[in-house]
This record gives structure tokens, sequence and C-alpha cells, in this order.
């Protein structure tokens, strides 16, 4: 009897099908009959349950590994656990591979490469003056010869990268790299070989154009941490989140700056910011809560007369539909006509904002622009709006007003003072 396997992504089916019910490829599936040779099968017997108390199991090595890129360190937890299988994610050219041989110069690792050779990576690692005494390199991109090769060497080893894991393949499915199956295969072999010999593997997955991991999502829930390094080609700032971690928050964020000697880490949270802090129309600075971290951010917006019967909304940085929800929220609560202006809304540095905190601010930057009043000078707005036109406390609120007050904001608009916009409108006098 014949059974058909999607060499795409390894679903089967009595009868062949022109095209795969469940990753919709065209011509995918092939007839595999030793799926059905039953004859030398027997079944499998029952086997006994072990348990072991948690007690008297010996972790296989203590503490964390720290990279000694600070930054790095943060959105891990700390730094690399032993055994723990971290998948790191951006577009092409954001700068992964840079990050990778900087954050890894000073621990014992074996990069793997299935996308770069050996030359071109040490033009990168001298161009960035990298220290390379501690790295050994593989070119090789099948999975069982990789993992038959770190048996030998593992006790020379602390860190594994594989780069990408799109470019590995194993011998026992027969597709090409990079498709489902294959993704699924080399993934969890890779996560057993961690688990087996304490190294920590970090896998380099590419994104969709819809910025998802490429492949199935089970890759991201089969490893243990998940970091996405953000940032806009034409910005110089990166942005590294963890979407995921077993072993410590998702809610820090480590910040570099992509310079000629690679990525540099920032540590001032007015780096956003114009260091003179100008008072000019159509610009708001948002305070808000990144992990553990008070940043605060400039918002500006622009508002022009249109000559559209539909006005244009572009916005960059911030969540579309979020604007859209404070543009009702003033016509509604403010009186604006807002009509008969095309409405621009940007965060300068080409990051994106995501905290609710952030809502005081927009709506601030935008009345600005529409009156053409500039905000006072040195201002900082913190807090969230609500569909009433309420203003509500941010999240670590005091938190963000101690920092601001450090960095001598002279004036701090939050749900301390204000109540509602109309407040905020009164107190601007707008």
């Amino acid at each position: 009897m014949s059974y058909f396997i999607c060499s795409n992504c390894g679903y089967g089916s009595a009868s062949w099908i022109g095209r795969c019910p469940d990753c919709g490829q065209w011509n995918t599936l092939v007839d595999r009959p030793e799926f059905f040779n039953t004859t030398n099968n027997k079944p499998e017997e029952i086997k006994k349950l072990t348990v072991i108390p948690f007690l008297k199991i010996k972790p296989k090595a203590k503490g964390k590994n720290k990279t000694g890129v600070f930054e790095f360190d943060r959105v891990l937890g700390g730094g690399l656990l032993p055994g723990a299988v971290v998948l790191l994610t951006g577009e092409p050219g954001v700068g992964k591979s840079s990050l990778l041989l900087q954050v890894l110069q000073n621990l014992r690792t074996l990069y793997l490469s299935g996308e770069e050779a050996a030359e071109q990576i040490k033009q990168r690692a001298e161009r960035l003056k990298i220290n390379l005494t501690n790295f050994l390199f593989s070119d090789d991109i099948q999975v069982e010869a990789i993992i038959n090769g770190i048996e030998k060497i593992k006790d020379k080893l602390d860190i594994i990268v594989i780069d990408s894991i799109q470019t590995i393949y194993s011998k026992n499915i027969d597709s090409a790299p990079g498709n489902i199956a294959q993704l699924k295969e080399t993934a969890s072999k890779l996560v057993a070989l961690a688990k087996k010999t304490g190294l920590t593997i970090i896998l380099v997955g590419h994104i969709t154009k819809e910025g998802e991991v490429a492949g199935p999502k089970t890759l991201e829930h089969s490893v243990d941490c998940v970091l996405a390094l953000e940032g806009e080609k034409i910005s110089t700032y990166r942005i590294l989140r963890a979407t995921k971690n077993r072993f410590g928050s998702t809610d820090e964020i480590g910040i570099f700056e992509m310079k000629e000697s690679g990525l540099a880490e920032i540590i001032n949270p007015l780096f956003f910011l114009d260091q003179q802090i100008t008072a000019t129309s159509g610009k708001a600075i948002a305070g808000l809560i990144e992990g553990k971290r008070s940043l605060f951010f400039e918002i500006q917006s622009l508002t022009v007369p249109t000559i559209l019967p539909v006005p244009r909304r572009v916005v960059k940085g911030v969540n579309y539909n979020k604007v859209l929800l404070l543009l009702a929220v003033i016509r509604k609560h403010l009186g604006f006509s807002l009509d008969k202006y095309d409405i621009y809304v940007n965060v300068v540095g080409g990051v994106e904002v995501k905290s609710t905190s952030a809502d005081l601010a927009i709506i601030a930057s935008i009345l600005s622009s529409i009156k053409n009043i500039p905000l006072p000078k040195k201002s900082v707005f913190i807090g969230e709006v609500g569909l009433l036109g309420e203003i509500r406390s941010g999240f670590f609120e005091d938190k963000i007003i101690n920092e601001a007050k450090r960095l001598k904001f002279a004036s701090i608009f939050s749900s301390k003072n204000l109540k509602n916009i109309k407040d905020l409108k009164k107190t601007i006098g707008f």
C-alpha cells in the first residue's frame, strides 16, 4: 500500500494530492511505501515510568556565562545559561552576525556558518577589531555531521552558533534546507544536543515579510529564548528584545548604536532626544518604562491642511490603530475638527514604542502641531489616555517621574496633575 508524504512539511496522506492541505505547496507529496511496511515492526512494549526526585538532580553547570556586553546580558537575564537554546532573529542586514561576534569573543565558541565563508567572517571581525582567539569555524551544514563533530570537542566549547538555521539540513529528510520539515528535524536534534552536552546553542533565524520567524511556530516553542534585533536600516539604533525567555524577564531591552567599529552599548536614557531639548511646535517628549529602565522618546507630529476627500494618516514608530483611537478621543472630547488635516506621527530614531504611557505625549504633539504652539520647554508627558478622555497612571509612573526630576525636566505632565485631556488643554493654554 502506498503512503504519500509532503517533502516540504511532512504531511501524510493515503492518496496523492496535487496541493498539500497543510503547507499549500504544489506537487510536494512523494510516495513513501515504507511507512506502511509493518512486516518487521513489532509492537513496542510498555515501559516503566521513571521518577527522579528534584533534590537528587545535580545541575550540569552552575551560573550563567556572562558575555561582558551588559546590554546583551541584561536581555538574557544575566547571561547565557549552559544547555539553553537561544533563537536570534531580525531582518537581513540589521546586525545579527556582527552582534554575535562582539558578544561571544570572550567565550569558547564554535561558529557554524552556511551563509558566509570563513574569509568573509574574518574580514568582518578584523574590521570590528574582534579577537578571534576563542573562535572555531566550520561550514558544515549537515546536522548529523555537526552533532558527531561536537561530541568530540564539547569539552573545549562554551557556545555553538548556527548561522543560520535555515541553511542546516538533515540526511533523514528528503527536501531542501529551509523548508518546514527540515527546520523541525534539525531544530529538535540541536535542542537535544544542548540538553545532553550542557552547551549553549544560538540559532540565527530569518524573518518573513510579516516580521515573523521564517518556518513553523514550533521552532519558537522548542527553544528556551527568542531574541529579536530591531531597527530601521536608515537608522543607527538597534533594540534587542526578548519575546520569550524561560530563564529571565521578557520586559528588558538592550539598546545599541551601529557604528563603524560595531554595535556600541547605549545607557543614557536621553539618547533619542535633541541634546538641547528645544521647544518646537509638534514635538513632545514621552516618558515610559522599558523593562526596568526609564527612557524618554521624542514624538513628532505634523498636521497640514488636506486637499483629499479622505485625509491621510501616516504613522511610524507607534501603533497605527492606537493613533486613530487617540484622534477619535481628541475629536470627541476637545471638539477639534481633524477631517481637514493630513496627520503624520513619528518616533524619532527609527524605533518602535509600544508602551501605553506614550498616549499623552502623542496627543500633546498633535495639539501642538494643530495650534502651531510649542509645548513648554523641557517638558515630559507620562500617561495612558482612555476612550473617555481620562488620563490614567502609566506602568511604573512614579519611577519615570523620579527619573525625569533627576534629569531636570522643568515640567512633568501626568495623572498626578491632570485628570483628563481637557485639563491638558487648559494647562498648556491651547
